[in-house]
């Protein structure tokens, strides 16, 4: 099955998506330093022989040549526009590029599509744009006028749906909120996941169930011990919780059943266990693993308990956003993820190299889709396109 990778950033995504079967006709990402990242990493995540990487911006790509072979649509528009960190802008924000997705959609007519966005974009003051931008998807073939802002486009899509026509492009579309913590990466990320069939195809699709749970990572921790003594965590070392909050914690999962439970959510030390601390020299003996100075907290930015999921690592305007992307041991200190630390939170193999300064790398894994939840997503709608 053939795919292309819109606004493909380092990668993830499409590693994801080219484990999964499909084999990618063109990675498009405008951005220098990530198209460096896409060339160095090209056979980690590119089936084939060809050179799919196109180094232009979506808004000039010409999907002629591509027409009718294209099985599978996916990305990650940017998302700046709906980021709870950003500036909120929305559909008035020029880096706003669903637009083009659904232009890649409506030219493509692939079997299937699958984008990602941060989870701002489901939040309430977004509410309409949102119900806008999966009305277009499912019907991409109704474009706005000339002069016709989106608030009336929306309208004329409302009528079209209600309407109960048939005919034309159609797509039966469906989205929710994912944690990825949920599906086995180490890092509380709660992204939109919108995903897409052609309706000619009357195909039934349901959202990956989760495999991961925090009760179940509570339970190996509190209940049997069992985390700790897998990393060899002195009970000195281990976090020092009150006895009403341990009491809390082990109420909330001592009744629940071993032989029933999912596993448990992973987490920073599960990620990095294995790992040295970062060198400080300017060419490390693991590849990206170099120490950062500066980590510092103040309110709203404390860091990652290295016993949980990370917290969302983030891009930010010029990379790493303030105190954010740090690990917190349990003694209280603090220090910058390195780059590797961060790839492995972002489940990117240790082969993965990244291209550009530390902020850069940063920026393409803050803005990055992980690996696995691209592979857990993707696998599930090939499975169902194969089995049509």
């Amino acid at each position: 099955m053939n795919s292309i990778e819109l606004f493909a950033g380092a990668g993830g995504l499409a590693m994801g998506v080219a484990a999964s079967g499909f084999r990618h006709r063109a990675v498009i990402e405008w951005d220098r330093f990530a198209c460096d990242t896409l060339r160095q990493n090209q056979s980690s995540f590119l089936l084939g022989g060809s050179d799919p990487i196109e180094p232009t911006d979506a808004r000039t790509f010409d999907y002629s040549r591509l027409k009718g072979s294209i099985d599978l649509v996916a990305g990650g528009p940017p998302c700046q526009p709906f980021s709870l960190g950003g500036k909120h802008k929305g559909h008035a924000d020029s880096r706003d590029m669903f637009p083009e997705a659904i232009r890649a959609i409506r030219e493509l007519r692939p079997r299937a599509f699958i984008f990602e966005n941060v989870r701002g974009l489901a939040r309430q003051s977004f509410f309409n744009y949102f119900q806008y931008i999966k009305l277009q998807l499912e019907f991409p073939e109704i474009e706005a006028r000339h002069n016709e802002d989106w608030t009336g486009h929306l309208k004329r899509l409302e009528s079209h749906k209600t309407s109960g026509t048939s005919s034309g492009l159609q797509y039966q579309v469906v989205s929710q909120v994912v944690n990825a913590a949920n599906y086995g990466v180490p890092q509380k990320r709660e992204r939109v996941v919108i995903v897409g069939f052609r309706a000619d195809l009357s195909l039934s699709w349901s959202f990956p169930v989760i495999t991961h749970a925090e009760e179940s990572l509570l339970y190996t921790k509190w209940v049997t011990g069992d985390y700790w003594e897998l990393h060899e965590v002195a009970k000195r070392d281990r976090p020092d919780l009150t006895a009403r909050f341990r009491e809390l914690i082990c109420k909330r999962v001592s009744d629940l059943e071993p032989s029933l439970m999912l596993s448990p959510w992973k987490t920073v030390r599960d990620a990095v266990f294995d790992l040295p601390e970062p060198e400080e020299s300017e060419n490390p003996s693991i590849p990206n693993h170099r120490f950062q100075s500066g980590a510092k907290t103040y309110p709203g930015h404390t860091g990652s308990p290295i016993d949980e999921p990370a917290k969302t690592l983030k891009a930010g305007d010029h990379g790493v956003p303030g105190g954010e992307n740090m690990v917190r041991l349990n003694s209280g200190a603090v220090r910058y993820f390195s780059v590797r630390e961060s790839a492995r939170l972002q489940t990117f193999p240790d082969d993965f190299i990244f291209h550009g300064t530390w902020s850069e790398n940063m920026r393409q894994l803050g803005n990055a889709v992980p690996v696995e939840l691209g592979r857990v997503v993707a696998s599930s709608v090939a499975a169902r396109l194969v089995a049509a």
